[in-house]
């Protein structure tokens, strides 16, 4: 009786440390208000826009990026009204007079009075393009704040390369090892027997939206199917006689990326379709089981050639039996 008061007594504090614990893990630790940020990347309130020009006649050490940029399609946006560029050095890097101020004495650009973009967070980066493209490529972006990418500290700037030149966003022949450098497994994937022809022919945002989407794995498409079926178009159907499983879901059977079966099987036939079907025997008299009999062991597509689906009956009579 004692112990038991002794637990009875102790329960109700443990149960209150524990919700407190919970408390202290739900609750959200933000790196710093939004405001902040949004304060932040004005710029200093006490320089004024200058221009491109008499920036880089003070310090001609940006030169060759400035003359990029000038090419890239944000460069190429001139305002009819004003001849101005829309999007210049200061849309991003804040008002540069206090930058230029003593350039002509000091030989150097006084950096420290511009948005330190490199010292941000992955997430106030992204705000700072957000700015205008939250409005201009709203189709695309909507779903960015929710994506996976977001969530884990990816900004634009880690696939959009602003100073490189006219190309501004990752080339196809770029993007693989731009998406391998946080997605190891799937560069593994890619390495073995069967695969996607990955560079020669597919690249990763032909299947994938890099900047978030509804769907799961931000796929292009509404199902996983229907991404597949964009290439694999031969198995779209509907048939007439349709194999349930692979109308559900591509991944039932295949790997997305690269398996060691062919083609990109999750396991290796007959294997594979044993894990829903019950094998059958066969032997001198095909499928008759009162002739002697030894194990299928096979490929089931040697026989069942329509796995995806046919509107042709089978020879045997059987309709389901998707065979040719």
């Amino acid at each position: 009786m004692p112990h038991i008061i002794l637990i009875a007594a102790i329960l109700p504090c443990l149960i209150a440390a524990a919700c407190t614990n919970l408390d202290s893990l739900k609750t959200a630790r933000p790196i710093a208000p939004i405001q902040s940020y949004e304060t932040l990347l004005v710029g200093s309130l006490e320089a004024d826009y200058i221009g491109d020009e008499n920036c880089l006649k003070s310090c001609h050490k940006h030169d060759k990026i400035a003359q990029d940029f000038k090419h890239s399609v944000h460069g190429d946006q001139i305002s009819g009204e004003t001849g101005l560029p829309l999007v210049n050095c200061e849309s991003c890097h804040g008002p540069g007079s206090l930058a230029v101020e003593h350039a002509a004495e000091t030989g150097k650009c006084a950096f420290e009075t511009l948005i330190p973009l490199e010292e941000l967070p992955a997430q106030a980066q992204s705000m700072l393009c957000l700015k205008c493209h939250s409005a201009a490529s709203t189709p695309i972006l909507h779903n960015w704040m929710a994506s996976t990418h977001a969530d884990n500290d990816v900004s634009c700037f880690d696939c959009h390369q602003l100073h490189k030149g006219p190309q501004q966003k990752v080339d196809r022949h770029e993007q693989e090892q731009t998406c391998f450098g946080c997605h190891q497994e799937t560069r593994m994937q890619f390495a073995q027997f069967s695969h996607h022809p990955l560079h020669q022919k597919v690249v990763c945002s032909d299947c994938h939206n890099t900047h978030g989407g509804t769907q799961k794995n931000s796929l292009l498409g509404s199902t996983t199917r229907e991404t597949c079926t964009r290439c694999h178009m031969e198995y779209q159907g509907p048939f007439v006689y349709e194999h349930a499983d692979i109308t559900e879901d591509c991944i039932n059977c295949h790997q997305a990326h690269g398996s060691p079966n062919e083609p990109l099987l999750q396991v290796s036939q007959p294997f594979l379709c044993l894990q829903c079907h019950a094998g059958h025997l066969g032997g001198e008299g095909g499928l008759d089981n009162s002739s002697t009999k030894q194990a299928f062991y096979n490929r089931c597509t040697d026989c069942h050639s329509a796995i995806h689906g046919t509107d042709i009956p089978s020879a045997h009579g059987r309709g389901s039996f998707i065979a040719r």
